[in-house]
């Protein structure tokens, strides 16, 4: 069966387990904890002390072994906040087990572990989701539809920057950050969103080149780096992704400049509108303005994962498809390892690409 979802199932409650009790852990507690369809039944993380905190604070049991928790918790599903290099064996182990998969981002960082983790749950016969949050921010539900209803008419240009800060103390706390394995750098991890976003918007890429460079950070991969993209439609575009910014993050922007509408959202992270502007005045310019005053979250990773959550319980009960399912969370790790392969061969780099291996050469 296709990760695009299950028959519908007759369960009003679906057990949720959950690895990997990091940063990003907290908003999907929150986010499941919010759900009465939802049961939290078990927390894993290698570090014991991790596993008991968040144990303690969201009631369930406590493991630190993936395997236990799978072969001794009844879960329907398995959310998946481990690092990055991990996601691929951690979905493919739940989907062996007959559990649906909800993966953070990036899906993997090599395109053939993203691909065997979407066999996989086509085997087993499970929905895997490839959490983008940031789609559902309000702001940029808003550019979408204008995006979808062709307002912008031929667009020409596309931006996305993300301009933040991360210290060598973040790097530091944990081994497996900046590493090629795990992780990856700049656009990998901390601008998977807004290289997923770029694309979304605008639609396919037909090549890229860019340049990286780690400028100021111990780490394997890239603290910096720009690319620039030409879409399949003739627009061209822009990322811009920086750790370095002094002394806290300051921007995660992205601006679509067409032939009858200019857009940018803003803020710390797609949460504000800060320039809308169309030729024709439509109802949905309204609600644009009411976000153009809206507080500017401190948090880089918005209010999404409520939604997210929202539309996962929805197509488990067969009334939606997932938001983003394991090929649609694909298509932003090909654009990333792309940009790596520019980057590393010096030269333009046409998609799509065959496999890569994490250090961005052909497999």
């Amino acid at each position: 069966m296709s990760d695009r979802g299950r028959a519908p199932g007759s369960a009003k409650r679906f057990r949720i387990a959950l690895v990997g009790c990091g940063r990003i852990s907290e908003r999907h507690f929150e986010a499941i904890a919010e759900r009465p369809e939802l049961e939290l039944v078990g927390v894993c993380d290698e570090i014991p002390e991790r596993a008991r905190v968040a144990s303690e604070k969201w009631g369930a049991p406590a493991f630190t072994s993936y395997a236990t928790m799978l072969a001794e918790v009844p879960a329907d599903v398995v959310a998946i906040c481990t690092p990055s290099g991990l996601h691929p064996r951690h979905g493919i182990m739940a989907a062996e087990r007959g559990m649906h998969v909800i993966c953070e981002k990036p899906m993997a960082t090599r395109l053939e572990e993203a691909d065997a983790l979407v066999r996989a749950c086509d085997e087993a016969g499970v929905s895997l989701f490839v959490v983008k949050q940031n789609r559902l921010n309000p702001a940029i539900q808003l550019l979408k539809r204008s995006v979808d209803a062709g307002r912008f008419g031929r667009i020409y240009l596309a931006n996305t920057t993300v301009r933040w800060n991360r210290p060598q103390s973040y790097y530091d706390a944990a081994p497996w950050r900046g590493t090629w394995e795990f992780d990856g750098g700049a656009f990998m991890n901390q601008a998977s969103h807004y290289v997923d976003m770029i694309q979304w918007l605008v639609g396919p890429v037909e090549s890229v080149i860019a340049k990286t460079a780690t400028l100021a950070r111990r780490i394997e991969s890239e603290d910096t780096g720009v690319a620039i993209l030409r879409f399949r439609n003739g627009a061209l575009g822009t990322i811009e992704v920086t750790m370095l910014t002094y002394p806290r993050n300051m921007e995660g922007s992205v601006t679509i400049i067409g032939e009858r509408g200019t857009v940018k959202v803003g803020g710390t992270a797609l949460n504000r509108i800060e320039h809308w502007e169309f030729d024709e005045y439509a109802d949905i310019d309204r609600e644009a303005e009411l976000l153009k005053g809206a507080p500017n979250p401190v948090s880089v990773y918005g209010s999404g994962h409520r939604p997210y959550y929202e539309n996962v319980v929805r197509a488990l009960r067969g009334e939606a498809p997932p938001g983003t399912d394991g090929r649609e969370g694909r298509k932003s790790l090909e654009l990333i390892l792309g940009i790596y392969e520019s980057a590393r061969a010096e030269r333009e780099i046409a998609l799509p690409l065959r496999a890569f291996s994490r250090e961005g050469q052909h497999a």
